[in-house]
């Protein structure tokens, strides 16, 4: 009887233990912000009545700094991937507030077995939009375009109510989307738009711990549980870091411009049909010449919920990535309505990445381009113009 009572009041004891070692940050106001890889500022609400209020980084690829700070104190430590860190922040003096920062759990399956080698008929059309048949929960075969610049699996509201069989909970139930031989689960959201031929997309995040290639010269798209030995002996890939950045990622670009050149971030985005979209506020940070470069003119594009973006064409010297360089690109300057929630931030889209036969490795965080048979095609902007 007497250790049938013990053994709660011992597991009672070393949690309050447990909790008094938890590191204390002060405030007196319920507003923080969190600073998270390369100083990305995170507003924060602090909130007693929360059990456990957990806040998620990004992917996380290297040790990185991190930053809580309330109005009057703040604590600073390091994360590694897939790890997390529990504190308290004491709001007013007198509430406790459980807070945990944690990074996404780590995925790498290079050790399945047997490896996985899957090929996947691929579509590219006139439009740029690549895309390949996947079957959504077991009953609705579908186009989809696999666009790298979103998360999750995103059918059009039409195709939602005139097309699909499934019952489907939109935002919070995972469905399995069989792609090839296997399946993936993720949420399905909705929008307005998808890519030309298509019914909806899906993003990169399903294959979070494995490796993609895509291949224009075959029209094949491969899901491989192990980069392959060919592809590491291959010296005519350029590899290129990945950054993440708000469930998406990012390779670094060089542009350069009468004798001006730059080098920053850009969002690595299938889904956009066009070359690259240059974000504005970023160039005249960087003072780059944008007076100089040609223009070839100006629109009003659409993003996928269907906002009005302002968009003006104009003719870029050269896009640089890794050893490869692109000269003459027809690119977007963006004067509004930016796509990532006011974010300056450069985009590629796939009149570009088409060009390169492509490895995705996100378990080593890494791209690898190669330039292929569409390496040389003429922009859709510069046929325009010709005719």
């Amino acid at each position: 009887m007497k250790k049938s009572i013990l053994i709660p009041f011992v597991l009672i004891a070393n949690l309050c233990l447990a909790q008094k070692q938890l590191p204390v940050v002060k405030a007196s106001s319920n507003k923080a912000k969190i600073y998270t890889e390369n100083n990305q500022i995170n507003n924060w609400n602090i909130d007693p009545k929360i059990k456990i209020d957990v806040f998620s980084t990004n992917k996380l690829t290297t040790l990185t700094p991190i930053k809580f700070k309330t109005d009057i104190d703040s604590l600073n430590f390091k994360l590694k991937p897939g790890e997390s860190k529990d504190f308290i922040v004491l709001l007013n003096g007198k509430d406790s507030c459980y807070t945990r920062i944690q990074s996404p759990e780590r995925k790498d399956f290079s050790k399945t077995s047997p490896e996985i080698h899957d090929t996947i008929p691929l579509i590219i059309n006139k439009e740029n939009t690549i895309y390949v048949k996947a079957v959504l929960n077991a009953k609705d075969t579908l186009n989809f375009n696999f666009d790298t610049g979103t998360t999750e699996i995103v059918l059009t509201r039409n195709v939602l109510k005139n097309k699909i069989k499934s019952d489907l909970k939109l935002y919070n139930t995972p469905y399995d989307l069989k792609i090839g031989k296997h399946s993936y689960k993720a949420n399905v959201f909705d929008t307005e738009l998808t890519g030309h031929d298509t019914d909806g997309r899906f993003g990169w995040d399903l294959f979070d711990g494995m490796i993609v290639e895509l291949n224009y010269d075959k029209n094949l798209m491969i899901v491989h549980s192990k980069l392959p030995a060919s592809i590491v002996k291959d010296k005519t890939y350029s590899k290129l870091d990945i950054r993440y950045f708000s469930s998406i990622f990012l390779v670094s670009g060089t542009i350069a411009q009468s004798g001006t050149s730059n080098k920053d971030w850009f969002l690595f985005d299938t889904g956009y049909q066009r070359t690259a979209m240059l974000d504005n506020d970023l160039l005249k940070q960087h003072k780059f010449p944008v007076e100089k470069m040609e223009v070839i003119k100006k629109v009003m594009m659409r993003g996928a919920m269907g906002n009005e973006i302002p968009v003006i064409t104009s003719d870029l010297n050269s896009l640089k990535l890794g050893n490869h360089e692109l000269k003459n690109v027809p690119v977007q300057v963006l004067t509004g309505n930016k796509p990532l929630k006011d974010e300056n931030i450069h985009i590629l889209g796939n009149e570009v990445l088409k060009r390169f036969n492509t490895i995705l490795d996100f378990q080593h965080n890494v791209v690898y381009l190669k330039p292929n048979n569409l390496y040389q095609e003429t922009y859709t902007e510069q046929k325009k113009k010709d005719s």
